[in-house]
């Protein structure tokens, strides 16, 4: 599997967890914005790498953002 990063600009994100829908690894975390398992917030950032089968998922929580504040990108080698 080819491993890959979702990132969440916290800046544009504003709770409408459209993305939580298509992807359960997205939660609510504790200031009402997203939070992802193993994900590191930095400077309004969150990021999380992942090695698993569920980028099909990510990329749809990416479409369903009505905001854009979520991408998915390949992990280059």
């Amino acid at each position: 599997m080819t491993e890959y990063t979702v990132s969440v600009d916290l800046e544009a994100c504003d709770g409408v967890f459209a993305c939580l829908v298509r992807d359960g690894r997205f939660a609510e975390a504790d200031d009402g914005l997203v939070t992802l398992p193993g994900g590191d917030r930095e400077e309004g950032r969150l990021t999380a790498t992942f090695d698993d089968g569920d980028r099909e998922d990510a990329e749809q929580a990416a479409a369903a953002c009505p905001l854009d504040a979520i991408s998915v990108e390949e992990v280059e080698p």
